[in-house]
């Protein structure tokens, strides 16, 4: 058992550094433009909440 532990932490090591030799950090565009994408999709789903809320509202 205590070596299956160790076996599998290994593995979960190994796999890191693979994630982390790929990764890289983004430039300033594609920083912007990931974050208008997060903030536009917030706004969205807001506005759909709301819009839902008061649906339910007036309904009740």
């Amino acid at each position: 058992m205590n070596i299956n532990i160790i076996q599998r932490l290994r593995g979960f090591i190994s796999n890191s550094k693979h994630v982390m030799s790929v990764s890289y950090k983004p430039g300033t565009d594609a920083f912007m433009r990931t974050m208008k994408v997060v903030l536009l999709g917030t706004i969205l789903l807001g506005i759909v909440g709301f819009v839902i809320s008061i649906i339910i509202g007036v309904v009740a």
